[in-house]
């Protein structure tokens, strides 16, 4: 995959009369804009002390691509015993692209320093639903933490960390890392979709913010169709609905406070302290939904950017 250098972004479609071609067309000009140089005006340069490469993970049946952040140089000793593992998905649901948190996770794996594996995972569509996306952020973390020599990484170090939609694969990789001994330390979930059942627009938030730049009540409807096919459990899909939250990673919910969405982070970092798993949640006064991904017109960007770090620093602390 390679970084487009001269592109326009596409035109708001119609959400909810788009056809499935219309979708794909949309999806494909969309992303093509998030990974060209003009987007940078809006999503930040990257961090000069990281390298990025695209690599393949290769599963069973299909190979999924994944972003690699790693420093440009290591301490000694985190050459020796192998650096900390941050795997991130993205947000958008059905659009997006590991491209567009450049500005983030080299941060994360310049100044931690980590490797960090952004999962391209496959994007909501009719004929792919949010469940094929949820296996692609677990298949992705199962393997890179099994082949942690080849990664360079120490597995007894890795944490989870997502952005709206991609905090949603997070958290259910949370969740199966408990059941399946994998021992993560830490999630991070910023301004996560938690909730994919018909309750998810019945918080305040969602009527509060319907209409707003980077979210709107028309794409949520658009992503909850084509996530959750008829005959589908949607609380499968729905962190806010699992039935135990206890002895999970401890987390970090980022919630901007002008955001659609902001009230599935709260009730979701309620749950999770009543659970007793421990939950710090941090409110960005007047942030809007995907204010990670765009630092440029996003002030509140740089310090949401530290306090991930910070939470990863110690929580990854050898």
């Amino acid at each position: 995959m390679s970084e487009s250098t001269a592109t326009e972004r596409p035109p708001e479609p119609d959400w909810l009369a788009m056809t499935a071609e219309e979708l794909l067309a949309y999806r494909d000009a969309e992303n093509r804009f998030r990974a060209s140089a003009e987007a940078r005006t809006f999503t930040g340069d990257p961090d000069p002390g990281a390298t990025i490469n695209w690599q393949e993970v290769a599963l069973p049946g299909r190979e999924i691509p994944v972003r690699v952040y790693r420093p440009s140089a290591s301490p000694p000793s985190e050459g020796r015993t192998g650096l900390p593992l941050v795997l991130h998905v993205h947000g958008g649901g059905f659009v997006g692209t590991a491209v567009q948190c450049d500005w983030a996770n080299s941060y994360v794996a310049a100044q931690l320093p980590a490797v960090v594996v952004s999962v391209e995972h496959r994007l909501v569509a009719q004929d792919t639903p949010l469940s094929e996306a949820v296996d692609d952020g677990w298949d992705a973390l199962q393997y890179v933490v099994r082949h942690a020599a080849q990664w360079g990484i120490d597995p007894a170090r890795t944490a989870v960390f997502g952005e709206s939609c991609g905090a949603l694969i997070s958290a259910l990789a949370a969740i199966r890392s408990r059941e399946a001994g994998l021992g993560l330390r830490a999630q991070v979930l910023v301004n996560p979709a938690v909730d994919v059942t018909e309750t998810l627009f019945d918080h305040a938030s969602i009527t509060e913010y319907a209409h707003t730049p980077f979210l709107g009540l028309p794409q949520l409807r658009l992503f909850q169709r084509l996530a959750v096919p008829p005959g589908s459990d949607p609380r499968a899909l729905s962190p806010l609905y699992a039935d135990h939250l206890k002895g999970l990673a401890p987390a970090l919910v980022v919630v901007p406070t002008h955001d659609p969405l902001a009230d599935h982070g709260r009730r979701y970092a309620e749950r999770l302290r009543a659970a007793g798993t421990p939950a710090r949640l941090t409110e960005y006064p007047g942030a809007g939904h995907a204010f990670l991904s765009v630092p440029a017109v996003a002030p509140q960007a740089g310090a949401a950017r530290t306090e991930i770090l910070e939470f990863l620093r110690t929580a990854l602390a050898g």
